[in-house]
């Protein structure tokens, strides 16, 4: 196999833990699939028959063919892994190191998109490249967060990212939290690539082919813990490090002073390229910089590059806003092909279920009732008169009837009264609202709230 799949699973979900405290992020619900279903779905449409799942013994019993719902052909070779302290996803990747016989490719749990993967990996091909990356432009969620009354949403520090002028090489990449003293360029990237582009808004989908190399160096290097903070800015640093000086660069100082010596930090620059490669690449005048006579890449042994997506689905669902979003968009026929009403569900003739909703398996949906724009687990039951607009039912819900339920999530198992009116709340696990209850962007939860 060219590449080997490796699919992070092992995190908490700590920026959406009104979700995640009862249900482990990896199988919450989307369109009444597991989260983690959508980056397997990914990798088995393209034709990847094993990936390695690093996550958790209490995620590993709930793999089950018949919750992940796939077609049965690739093998899932499960890794479990302690989640002791601060073990980020470079701790994780170095864990499985000695299963990793190629170049690999890692995924997020929590990746819902519908790239056609074969243009990342190409990228990554084409350059005999070290580390290549998927971006896409950064969603602007408009709808209110339920159960987030009076509280406003902190905007997320933004990244600036530096390409060249095809868009592709990826030159510079740095988090507006880290850049205290402003935006600096360094000398030796602008003179390789005077027309850089700085990009602002884009979302790291958290997709990376990595050579096989660039895990060996991580296993030499243990003190880098996570892939994106650490070890993407790493790379893209090297790019236009020279390899006889010792950094000069002051994050390049901090990053070597955690390093075991000067060896490790030139480990990358040991990934010699084949000699047919190399041939090929000093005879040809297609690389980065068409035109002139220097070497091709400017001679650089490490190399990272991105496909940012213009168009299309690619969401991060890492937080509660972007839960409701990907709910209300994964009825797209490329990303389930399943019919939005299970066949098992019963619905009453006299019941409006909108096209844009999806009602799982064993549903009861009694007569008089409206639900549009939603989702409604499985073996939920919903009784006569109910109105639900722009929401999502989790499995095994009650909703007793002449309820309204509008732009709210209820998690499973929760019991709706007679006659309540929702909206814009957040319902936790086996939470009961009361007959004529009334609830206004609230968060009803004994355990957080």
């Amino acid at each position: 196999m060219e590449l080997q799949a490796v699919l992070m699973a092992a995190g908490g979900g700590s920026r959406m833990m009104e979700l995640t405290y009862n249900t482990h992020k990896p199988l919450l619900p989307v369109g009444n699939k597991p989260l983690i279903w959508y980056p397997l779905n990914l990798l088995e449409r393209v034709g990847f028959e094993e990936v390695i799942i690093i996550t958790t013994k209490d995620v590993q019993k709930m793999l089950t063919p018949d919750r992940l719902k796939l077609d049965g052909k690739m093998k899932l070779d499960v890794v479990c892994i302690q989640l002791e302290g601060e073990m980020g996803t470079a701790d994780a990747l170095r864990h499985v190191q000695q299963k990793i016989k190629t170049d690999v490719l890692v995924l997020s749990c929590d990746l819902i998109t519908d790239v056609a993967l074969h243009e990342v990996v190409d990228l990554f091909r084409a350059h005999n490249a070290s580390m290549a990356m998927l971006m896409s432009k950064l969603h602007e969620f408009t709808e209110t967060v339920p159960g987030q009354k009076g509280k406003k949403k902190a905007g997320e520090q933004r990244d600036f990212v530096g390409v060249d002028a095809t868009g592709q090489r990826l030159l510079f990449m740095a988090n507006e939290a880290d850049l205290e003293d402003g935006l600096t360029i360094r000398k030796s990237i602008m003179c390789k690539h005077p027309s850089m582009r700085i990009r602002t808004g884009l979302l790291d989908a958290h997709l990376y082919c990595l050579k096989r190399c660039v895990v060996d160096f991580l296993v030499e290097n243990k003190n880098i813990s996570s892939i994106r903070g650490e070890l993407i800015p790493y790379l893209v640093r090297k790019q236009f490090s020279k390899s006889v000086n010792l950094p000069n660069n002051k994050d390049e100082v901090e990053m070597s002073q955690k390093m075991e010596g000067q060896t490790n930090l030139e480990i990358l620059g040991s990934c010699k390229d084949e000699e047919l490669l190399r041939l090929t690449q000093e005879r040809s005048c297609w690389n980065d910089h068409h035109g002139d006579m220097s070497e091709a890449y400017h001679g650089g042994k490490v190399r990272c590059y991105v496909h940012i997506m213009e168009d299309g689905v690619c969401y991060r669902v890492n937080t509660l806003a972007a839960y409701i979003e990907a709910n209300r968009m994964v009825s797209a026929p490329k990303l389930i092909e399943d019919p939005p009403i299970h066949p098992s569900a019963v619905i009453s003739e006299c019941t409006q279920v909108g096209a844009d909703s999806i009602i799982g398996a064993s549903c009861q949906i009694s007569d008089k009732t409206s639900i549009k724009r939603s989702t409604v687990g499985a073996s939920s039951t919903v009784r006569e008169k109910v109105k639900i607009t722009n929401s999502i039912l989790m499995n095994g819900v009650t909703v007793e009837e002449g309820c309204n339920i509008q732009g709210s999530v209820i998690c499973s198992n929760a019991v709706i009264g007679r006659n309540a009116d929702i909206k814009y709340c957040l319902v936790g696990s086996s939470q009961r609202i009361e007959p004529d209850g009334e609830c206004l962007t609230q968060a009803v939860s004994c355990n957080l709230f």
